[in-house]
């Protein structure tokens, strides 16, 4: 059975307003933690990395909300079950407060002199990551937000994942870790120089879930040894 025939009218047009509340909360939630601490609206690389970010979402959200809403929904999933998980998920998000909000110190107190060609060469890496992920979510319709395993979920060995088992991982690096260029700011390279961290220590935990949960993980696992670069781990 196709997957949008599996929602109802309600289902969809609650999912419609879920992702519209976030996404019209996004604007608001960077202003906060990056033009806030910048005391000023003039902060032109917060504006272009903002519409590097956003207008691909808002594409990839239209062209699953057509090809496929139900992996939209369990994209909406954001409460994690797992404890260790959880701790994670606190380490990530002082990671993306602290950067963000340095860069936006960086921009009001001028520690930073970052070439304008250097910012626009980081929101084009950022955008090459996001379009990783975008891969990933079409050969991956199971790609949570959370750590889980769903009925049915079988395991991915080709295209992206049969280069590295954790692909979205290698695309969130990709795209995050030049995110403090693109606002301009060496000193927010700190911060998010602990993102790897961050990840791998997700991805270990993923694997042991996945492994006692998910059948033919581990034989996957023997098959490609990469967890998150190439030839490298």
């Amino acid at each position: 059975m196709d997957k949008k025939s599996e929602m109802t009218q309600q289902e969809m047009k609650a999912l419609k307003k879920k992702i519209a509340i976030r996404f019209s909360l996004l604007p608001l939630f960077l202003g906060l933690i990056i033009l806030l601490p910048a005391g000023t609206f003039k902060f032109w690389q917060t504006y272009i990395y903002f519409a590097v970010l956003v207008v691909p979402m808002i594409s990839v959200m239209f062209y699953f909300l057509k090809k496929d809403p139900k992996f939209l929904e369990l994209r909406t999933r954001v409460k994690e079950t797992e404890k260790q998980q959880k701790l994670v998920s606190i380490f990530s998000t002082a990671i993306f407060l602290a950067g963000f909000i340095i860069s936006g110190l960086d921009h009001r107190f001028t520690w930073s002199n970052v070439p304008t060609y250097i910012v626009i060469a980081a929101d084009i890496v950022v955008l090459l990551g996001y379009l990783i992920i975008f891969f990933v979510f079409k050969q991956n319709s199971y790609a949570s937000r959370i750590i889980e395993v769903n009925e049915n979920q079988k395991v991915i060995v080709t295209g992206l994942y049969g280069v590295v088992r954790h692909p979205m991982y290698l695309g969130i690096i990709i795209m995050f870790l030049p995110t403090p260029i693109a606002l301009g700011s060496y000193w927010a390279l700190i911060p998010f120089a602990f993102l790897p961290i961050s990840l791998v220590l997700r991805i270990l935990n993923e694997e042991k879930v996945l492994s006692n949960n998910l059948q033919d993980y581990k034989e996957y696992c023997l098959k490609t040894r990469s967890r998150l670069i190439p030839f490298i781990w």
